[in-house]
C-alpha cells in the first residue's frame, strides 16, 4: 500500500484596509464626554408660594352635609342681621328703572334671564313711548321687538308683553292687579314676577326670590330650601314682619355684590359673624 497524502487547503488572506475614523462634530463629542449620571427629567421645584397649586375646595356634598348639621339661626340673631341690613341701607330699591306699576310689571317679564342694567338700557326709550298698556298695544309687537332685541328672548318676550297688555285692558280695565293670582295668570309673569310687582308697586310685604335670594337663603344658612319656592316660604316665615317690607331687595343686594356665587366677599360681609357656610373666606 502505498504512502497516504493528507491535502492541505492554504487559506489566502488578504490585508484589510483600515476603515476611516468617523468624523464628530465638537458638539456631539462634548455629548458622549458628558457623564451619563445626570437624571432623564430635571428635578421638580420645591413647592413655594409662588408655585404652590391652590387647595382644593371642600366638596360640594360635605359642604350641603356641614349646612344641614348647622344649627338653625335663632330669632335674635336674624333679627340682628336684618338690623344690620336696615342700618347700612334703610331705603334700598329696585335696580329695574320704572315710571309706573304697568312699566314695573313690562320691566320684570323682560328681566327673565337677563340683567338688570341690560333691560333698562332697552326699556328707557321703549317706555318714553309706551307706558300703558293702549300704547304698546298701539305701538305694535314688530315695534316692541326692535326695542328690546338687545335682550335674551326677545321675540316670546314681545310677543308675552303684548299679550299681557291686551288682557289688561280686557279683563282688568287698563291697570294691573292686585292680588298674586291675578298677576300670575297674565302671559309671562310667574310667581317671583307677581312678588316683585306686589312688593314695589303695591307695598305688599312678598319675598321675591330670584337666584341671588335663593343662593344666600341656602349659603348663610338663613332659609335653606330645594326650590325657590321652598326659600320663600321659609325666609316669610323667620323674617320679622318690621323687615319684610325691605328684605328682598337687602337679599338681593347682599347676593349681586356681597355674596357672589363664585368667590363671595366675606371680609365686606355685614352678617359673616352669623352666617352658616362652612368656606366663608374671612
Amino acid at each position: 500500500m502505498g504512502p497516504q497524502y493528507t491535502r492541505i487547503m492554504a487559506k489566502i488572506t488578504r490585508p484589510q484596509r483600515a476603515k476611516p475614523a468617523p468624523v464628530r462634530s465638537p458638539a456631539k463629542k462634548a455629548a458622549k464626554a458628558a457623564p451619563k449620571t445626570a437624571p432623564k427629567t430635571a428635578a421638580k421645584a420645591p413647592k413655594t408660594a409662588a408655585n404652590a397649586k391652590t387647595v382644593p375646595k371642600t366638596p360640594a356634598r360635605a359642604v350641603k352635609k356641614a349646612l344641614k348639621a348647622a344649627k338653625p339661626w335663632t330669632p335674635a340673631e336674624i333679627r340682628e342681621a336684618f338690623s344690620r341690613f336696615a342700618a347700612s341701607n334703610p331705603e334700598p330699591k329696585g335696580e329695574l328703572e320704572h315710571l309706573n306699576p304697568y312699566t314695573l310689571l313690562v320691566a320684570v317679564v323682560l328681566s327673565a334671564q337677563a340683567t338688570d342694567a341690560g333691560v333698562n338700557k332697552a326699556t328707557r326709550p321703549l317706555f318714553a313711548v309706551a307706558d300703558t298698556p293702549q300704547k304698546m298695544i298701539a305701538l305694535g309687537e314688530e315695534q316692541l321687538r326692535d326695542y328690546i332685541k338687545t335682550i335674551g328672548l326677545y321675540r316670546t318676550k314681545a310677543k308675552n308683553v303684548i299679550a299681557l297688555s291686551q288682557k289688561l285692558i280686557s279683563e282688568f280695565g287698563g291697570e294691573v292687579p292686585r292680588t298674586r293670582a291675578e298677576l300670575e295668570s297674565l302671559p309671562g309673569a310667574g310667581r317671583k314676577t307677581a312678588n316683585v310687582v306686589l312688593n314695589m308697586a303695591f307695598g305688599e310685604h312678598t319675598m321675591a326670590v330670584d337666584t341671588h335670594v335663593f343662593r344666600v337663603g341656602n349659603r348663610t344658612g338663613l332659609a335653606p330650601g330645594k326650590t325657590p319656592l321652598e326659600v320663600e316660604l321659609g325666609l316669610e316665615k323667620v323674617i320679622p314682619a318690621e323687615f319684610m317690607l325691605h328684605a328682598h331687595h337687602w337679599l338681593i343686594l347682599h347676593g349681586r355684590y356681597t355674596c357672589l356665587a363664585r368667590k363671595p366677599r366675606c371680609e365686606l360681609c355685614l352678617i359673616k359673624d352669623l352666617c352658616r357656610w362652612p368656606e366663608k373666606t374671612a
